[in-house]
């Protein structure tokens, strides 16, 4: 529990130097929080590790499906929140924003081979799965998706935490369901690079 606990709390203030004091260049920063989070997950995953990576072929099939499915959930819901919400607008197009810190195509590779997995890795390899060990698979879940959601609270933009809540919660009950990480990887890359890049809002 205690590396996970010091996992969580070194994330909170990753998360602040990026989304909050902005002292870093986004990028870069993400990839060696995220990047540092993986590798302390796997170091504490113990027999766990095995199952945490176990790959079937379907596990793409499901990946690649879930991605489809949640562009589909924000496409909706970014499309309501703009008629709803006064705020929303700009609080979308400021997510957008750090895109100009670095060429696409880079942005592209570092969100798909490094960016996703790892935040999947740390946030449901980790995070998920030991309070579920201890607490049961829903507690577990929820809690897990809420702090996900927490650490995007220093960037003060309702539109990034709702997003944040919302993919912690899809990503996990993926996670839950198949008991391999793969599934959700697959997801988190495909998504973050399709929202982001090829299709955004």
């Amino acid at each position: 529990m205690l590396p996970m606990i010091a996992g969580a709390v070194f994330a909170a203030l990753f998360w602040l130097v990026l989304f909050g004091l902005e002292l870093v260049n986004f990028w870069w920063g993400m990839t060696a929080a995220a990047g540092l989070l993986a590798v302390w997950s796997i170091l504490f995953s113990g027999a766990d590790r095995a199952a945490l990576f176990e790959f079937k072929k379907s596990h793409i099939f499901w990946g690649l499906l879930s991605a489809v499915v949640l562009y589909a959930v924000f496409w909706i819901g970014g499309s309501l929140s703009r008629l709803i919400f006064d705020f929303a607008p700009e609080q979308i197009d400021s997510i957008y924003g750090n895109r100009a810190q670095m060429d696409h195509w880079k942005i592209g590779l570092l969100l798909f081979l490094w960016i996703g997995p790892a935040e999947e890795i740390f946030w449901r390899g980790m995070v998920q799965r030991i309070i579920a060990k201890r607490y049961g698979r829903i507690f577990g879940w929820i809690v897990a998706a809420v702090v996900y959601a927490g650490v995007h609270l220093w960037a003060a933009n309702f539109m990034l935490f709702m997003a944040a809540l919302i993919c912690g919660l899809f990503w996990g009950w993926i996670y839950m369901r198949f008991g391999s990480l793969w599934p959700a990887m697959i997801s988190h890359a495909v998504w973050d690079v399709t929202i982001f890049l090829i299709i955004p809002l």
